[in-house]
């Protein structure tokens, strides 16, 4: 697996996205769940990313116990901010300093583990300066706890208050296909400008992007894809043909939609004043696991990139990327 660094942090060139195993994307299988977290440390995929509102507090737990004896092989990352109960509630957005040791100590716990190489803050809490939130994520790299820090779904001027006080080493949103925001805000560039790695979340586009969800009957009653957005009504039906532009690409290229949704995420590094950007995909079964990972070795062509730039431009996707917008991109 080839590499990326993350500002001082070097990552492969695809990591793993957690969530999905225990919360938000139907049923969850957690010995399934356990062998697809061992086998992409098999595959060189070694950077894990989870939070503590995943499950919530689970999904820590269930990291924790797939890397035991195997730490050392892990880039592990995960956040905090967006707090939670033990029974699911959301009690809101925490950028509190004295939150952000104790959401640190807890993670800590249920990880296993004696630091964290990347604890991002999840969510900006537009109620506290950054600049008190990022002086307990440095007391927290002072105190060894964490290696490196990162953000998430940030604006650049929060970007930049925040660097200014402990250097950012990654950058988390969402990017793929049918999500080209951090081309347009500006957020690409600062990561570039100040030397920070961009991490993408949901390149697959929480898997629309790969072919298999033709209606909302392919998810699970309790899948939160039914309530976004982008998965309703008319702007299904519009985004399905984004979606069929780029399996007939897939198609003549012999390789799936999501081996080539990824691979253009990952060919975004190599664009002139681009950061590192490394993607996460989701998923919680180690045949689609395996399926993500070899996209890392597919070598797009620059006719290949222009055709996908020309089947999904910027802004071609219809709908908002959440049900509410209101906390992201602060």
């Amino acid at each position: 697996m080839r590499t990326r660094t993350l500002g001082s942090l070097t990552v492969p060139a695809e990591g793993l996205g957690c969530m999905g195993m225990s919360e938000f994307y139907g049923t969850a299988d957690q010995a399934e769940a356990e062998r697809t977290i061992q086998r992409a440390l098999d595959l060189g995929v070694t950077f894990l990313d989870t939070a503590d509102m995943y499950g919530p507090f689970t999904n820590e737990q269930l990291v924790g116990k797939a890397i035991a004896g195997r730490r050392d092989e892990v880039q592990l990352a995960t956040k905090f901010g967006n707090e939670r109960t033990p029974d699911g509630g959301r009690v809101g957005i925490n950028g509190k300093p004295e939150y952000v040791h104790q959401a640190c100590d807890a993670s800590l716990r249920r990880l296993g583990v004696d630091v964290i190489d990347l604890y991002y803050q999840h969510r900006v809490d537009t109620t506290v300066p950054i600049e008190d939130t990022w002086g307990a994520l440095r007391e927290l790299v002072e105190a060894g706890k964490i290696r490196h820090a990162g953000i998430s779904e940030a604006a650049p001027e929060t970007i930049r208050r925040a660097h200014a006080v402990q250097p950012v080493t990654a950058v988390q949103s969402e990017y793929s296909l049918w999500t080209r925001d951090p081309e347009d805000d500006g957020v690409l560039a600062t990561c570039a400008e100040l030397g920070i790695g961009f991490v993408a979340y949901s390149p697959i586009g929480r898997g629309f992007l790969s072919g298999q969800i033709r209606s909302l009957d392919d998810l699970d009653p309790n899948d939160f894809r039914r309530h976004n957005p982008r998965f309703q009504g008319e702007a299904f039906e519009q985004n399905l043909r984004l979606v069929d532009r780029v399996r007939e690409i897939a198609d003549e290229k012999g390789v799936t939609a999501s081996q080539l949704a990824l691979a253009w995420v990952m060919a975004q590094s190599d664009v002139p004043g681009n950061p590192p950007v490394v993607p996460i995909p989701g998923t919680k079964r180690v045949r689609y696991l395996e399926e993500n990972a070899a996209a890392a070795d597919l070598e797009l062509t620059a006719e290949d990139l222009r055709r996908l730039d020309e089947a999904a431009p910027p802004g071609a996707a219809v709908g908002d990327r959440y049900p509410d917008m209101s906390t992201v991109h602060r």
